[in-house]
């Protein structure tokens, strides 16, 4: 009679397939009568239960823990369980390795799979039926713990699916990148890319080089924008930092693929390699190399204006220098023993070139081998480094500019210069992780400059989740997947990290699990608000900037010196109000309907978005003199 009347009570709630909270959205999904209640007492049904083990071991934790029911498990079958995990017997060619069928009725839950990476993705599912509650790590009471009955079938579009976590710029501890990867997991990522090296850290043990972790992983402590901080002294004490010992690498390495994410190390080389050089001078070209510090976050590189930039002190490993490719022997032979991954990631970005103009050696080199260009001198440093890592049984895989002066022939590439190097690269046949900087760039400020720390570049979450991986004009067979990067340069800690991953890193889930056919972007901006209770619970920090207000100021060219400002949000149904006179906003202050013409004298502007009267997003305060010059207009 409970169950009865639990199901013709909750039946008034609406079985639109939209009411189902789900990231990534499955294939299909079928809203059925009913609703499944936890029993008290859950037996689980698994009789693969050796396969199964991380799936099951996710269950019993999430339900144990916030329920405070019984949780037990059977490798046989049992008429009493409430969740059955079942291995097809013979495979659904239409699931591949890591989709699954999910069904809950009244009576139970059963998931079905071909791998064990199936139901785990589908206990994913199930977990995001219930409740929000039952991400709580304590008991909660006076829930009704059930889902809705459905059927869902579901599998990923591609098979890569990251996310890359710088941990030199600023280090994270082995626990707090166990927790990255217990977030991504949930959304069914399964690739997390350590960003392992670069001029502010060497964070990976390499037994053969230890002053790569004595020397190379430590440097002085600093607090602020970093990349405008002053070179520390000589003798400050640099303390600053840390390593993964082997043992730690293993341990990751074993968490990740307990929860089906493999581990994509990057050493890179040969630009951003100042923590090496610090640590071993003699792999440089240039003479005084054995002075230089890894860096604190001071300035180290000149951008030009436009496009292009020259090191201030050469952070370079010499494709000249014939101790560097021993050098990088010893490293990947030590990497590819510890990440049973089949790639390792060998950079190859941003690699300033003017202190190997100014070389004799690589002159020498040029000279020795035709090269003409630096291009090709990076080209010919990439080759070497690609025989080096396929000695190791693994293949290379580096971002877009290993293409310049001739690509290494059986590299993948990781674009991330736009879309362009991607479409070169899959038009050569090779393989390709798509990570342009204009859609997957997760350190870009998420809102407006006046509300965000400072970056140098703005990405919303509805322009995330607009990005297509496949362009028109390649063979999609080339297109592996995606990745979306977190540098961390100005990322101090785990909150801040939290921050700029979620909710965008809920866009690229998506974008990368779902079919294309399946987006749908005020849907997706109505999930996500729902899932914003629920990262609540877990206590996982995330942006509101979906709410905010967007300013758009630009010139008024029917008046010299003056702009105009538009104000828009991205989603859909908030009202804007505003303020010109130094108060702040509420919803008895205009409301905006059109272009914005700013008053003489006005000194601020201040906007806040509605939904039904009720604030929804943050104020924002924008001095005017900012505005202009977003503007383009010149300061005076």
């Amino acid at each position: 009679m409970f169950l009865l009347s639990a199901c013709a009570i909750l039946n008034a709630f609406s079985q639109d397939q939209s009411s189902l909270v789900l990231i990534p959205a499955p294939v299909s999904q079928k809203m059925m009568t009913g609703h499944f209640i936890l029993p008290r007492s859950i037996v689980i049904e698994a009789r693969n239960a050796s396969s199964l083990e991380q799936s099951v071991q996710t269950l019993k934790t999430t339900l144990s823990r916030s329920t405070g029911y019984a949780v037990s498990v059977t490798s046989q079958a049992s008429p009493t369980a409430a969740i059955h995990l079942v291995i097809n017997s013979t495979p659904d060619p239409s699931l591949g390795t890591e989709g699954y069928f999910l069904t809950t009725t009244i009576k139970g839950v059963t998931i079905r799979a071909n791998q064990p990476a199936g139901i785990f993705y589908g206990v994913q599912t199930f977990l995001q039926l219930l409740p929000k509650e039952i991400e709580s790590t304590r008991p909660v009471k006076n829930i009704s713990w059930m889902t809705p009955c459905v059927a869902i079938t579901d599998y990923p579009r591609f098979s890569w699916r990251g996310l890359m976590l710088d941990v030199s710029r600023h280090f994270f501890t082995k626990q707090e990148v166990k927790a990255f990867i217990d977030q991504m997991v949930k959304y069914k990522f399964n690739l997390l890319h350590m960003h392992l090296t670069d001029d502010e850290g060497w964070r990976v043990e390499i037994k053969s080089l230890p002053r790569l972790t004595q020397v190379g992983a430590w440097s002085a402590t600093r607090v602020g924008t970093f990349g405008t901080f002053p070179a520390p002294p000589a003798n400050e004490v640099r303390d600053y930092g840390g390593f993964y010992t082997q043992e730690d690498i293993r341990e990751i390495v074993k968490y990740a693929r307990d929860r089906f994410v493999d581990i994509l190390p990057e050493v890179d080389i040969p630009g951003h390699s100042l923590a090496a050089i610090a640590s071993y001078p003699e792999l440089s070209c240039t003479d005084g190399a054995d002075q230089y510090k890894v860096r604190s976050g001071e300035k180290i590189m000149d951008w030009h204006k436009g496009g292009g930039f020259d090191a201030l002190i050469d952070n370079t490993l010499c494709p000249a220098n014939e101790k560097v490719y021993p050098f990088l022997d010893k490293v990947f032979t030590e990497l590819a023993d510890l990440f049973p991954f089949g790639y390792i990631h060998v950079g190859g970005d941003e690699c300033a070139k003017n202190f190997w103009a100014k070389s004799d050696a690589v002159k020498q080199l040029m000279d020795k081998e035709n090269l003409k260009t630096m291009e090709e001198v990076q080209s010919y440093f990439e080759k070497r480094v690609e025989k080096i890592v396929e000695s190791k049984g693994k293949k290379v895989i580096g971002w877009d500019e290993i293409l310049e002066g001739g690509h290494a022939p059986n590299a993948a590439v990781m674009s991330w210069r736009g879309v362009k190097g991607g479409i070169q690269a899959a038009k050569m046949g090779h393989s390709v992780v798509m990570s342009p900087t204009t859609f997957f760039y997760l350190d870009y400020m998420q809102g407006d400059a006046a509300t965000e720390p400072p970056v140098y570049a703005t990405l919303r979450l509805n322009k995330t989740y607009s990005y297509e991986p496949v362009p028109d004009s390649v063979d999609p067979k080339y297109i592996i997947g995606g990745q979306a990067n977190l540098w961390t340069e100005q990322v101090y800690n785990t909150r801040h990290m939290q921050y700029m991953l979620w909710p965008r890193s809920l866009a690229v889930a998506e974008v990368l699990w779902s079919q294309k056919s399946k987006k749908d972007w005020n849907n997706f901006a109505a999930r996500v608000e729902a899932a914003f209770p629920r990262m609540d619970v877990q206590q996982v920090k995330y942006s509101r900037a979906m709410f905010d207000a967007i300013i758009s100021p630009k010139k008024d060219y029917n008046a010299n010196d003056s702009i105009v400002v538009d104000l828009s949000t991205e989603v859909h149904g908030l009202d804007i109000y505003y303020s010109f006179d130094n108060s702040n906003p509420d919803n008895f202050y205009p409301k905006y309907t059109g272009t914005l013409n700013i008053p003489k004298d006005a000194s601020w502007l201040k906007v806040i978005t509605y939904r039904d009267g009720k604030p929804i997003g943050q104020q924002i305060n924008v001095p005017v003199a900012d505005l202009k010059r977003r503007a383009g207009l010149p300061d005076k």
